[in-house]
């Protein structure tokens, strides 16, 4: 598969050259990252920032993360092995058990450093406006990163294109619960997450009132909760976050697509998911802000490590709604 990159998403900002324009997002240079320009008191304010997007909150649901060191070890495991049966297991007298194995393929990755950095002017600068780019940086840098994984979890998925329209007898989730089912097959674990771009969980709805049913406007009135409890998941996500596509427009980032898969909470780095995030803390945190001061101006970075990967794309499911 191809690996994604910064152009791929449209993700290409401006290096930091260190002589940027006031105002400006740019790819933070690492140089900069030292102890020199380490700020404590904004990298508290970062620990403790509420994210009024919850698009960190939707990341550890769609990715769950596991803390490791910058570079590290896991094994993809061979699916196979993991539901194989015999019926030889039982021990003759003076023998030993039959001895099996579950080998794994190991892949080496690493955490990748990741950050921003804002140029403000002191001559243009408001009181708390050093706190309210901080939380403009970490909300960015959590947007790049659901768009990453949901990238990569989109290329993985075996996609069906479904119409959820006025057309009577339409049941949209029942065509969810046929494609956990086909999931749950390939992969020999049933999916416990399916995610709704808002534009899909839409059409979803529309189509059950459309019905002109008792059943169907009780379907249309699901609350996710609810929803999750009828197609056997652990949860249902409705994605409702966008980025600025272009100059003058707004996109979804999950829109039109329900995706299905296996995303296991409180994993190991070596447990069996579809998807995983992996995250090395900074010295001071999950992230670490920089504040590097010159005559009229003031730089200010975030940084952080991830790297989200697709161990196995067995049973990863998708529809594109229209």
């Amino acid at each position: 598969m191809k690996k994604l990159t910064l152009a791929d998403m449209g993700l290409v900002l401006p290096q930091d050259t260190l002589n940027n324009h006031p105002g400006v997002v740019c790819l933070a240079n690492e140089e900069r990252f030292t102890a020199a320009h380490f700020s404590e008191p904004l990298t508290t304010y970062a620990t403790g920032w509420t994210d009024p997007e919850n698009i960190w909150a939707t990341i550890d649901a769609m990715f769950p993360g596991i803390q490791v060191s910058r570079r590290f070890e896991y094994k993809k495991k061979l699916n196979a092995k993991a539901f194989l049966s015999e019926t030889d297991d039982i021990r003759a007298i003076g023998s030993p058990f039959k001895r099996v194995e579950y080998p794994g393929e190991s892949a080496t990755e690493r955490t990748i450093n990741k950050g921003l950095t804002v140029r403000l002017d002191r001559d243009d600068m408001t009181p708390g406006e050093e706190e309210a780019t901080v939380g403009r940086l970490l909300a960015r840098l959590g947007r790049n990163d659901l768009r990453r994984g949901v990238a990569l979890v989109v290329a993985a998925a075996t996609n069906s294109n479904k119409t959820w329209d006025t057309t009577a007898g339409k049941d949209p989730d029942q065509d969810v619960i046929a494609d956990l089912i086909t999931g749950g097959d390939a992969r020999g674990i049933s999916s416990n997450l399916v995610v709704y771009g808002e534009s899909a969980w839409q059409k979803r709805a529309l189509s059950h009132r459309a019905q002109d049913t008792a059943g169907g406007f009780a379907s249309a009135s699901l609350t996710p909760a609810q929803l999750a409890e009828l197609l056997g998941v652990d949860g249902v996500l409705i994605s409702r976050e966008r980025y600025q596509s272009s100059a003058s427009a707004k996109s979804k980032i999950v829109g039109a697509y329900v995706l299905m898969y296996f995303a296991q909470q409180n994993q190991s780095k070596d447990d069996a998911s579809n998807v995983k995030r992996f995250w090395t803390p900074t010295e001071s945190g999950r992230y670490r802000v920089y504040r590097e001061e010159h005559a009229k101006f003031i730089d200010i970075s975030v940084e952080h490590y991830s790297n989200i990967v697709i161990p196995s794309s067995l049973g990863v499911r998708m529809f594109t709604v229209s």
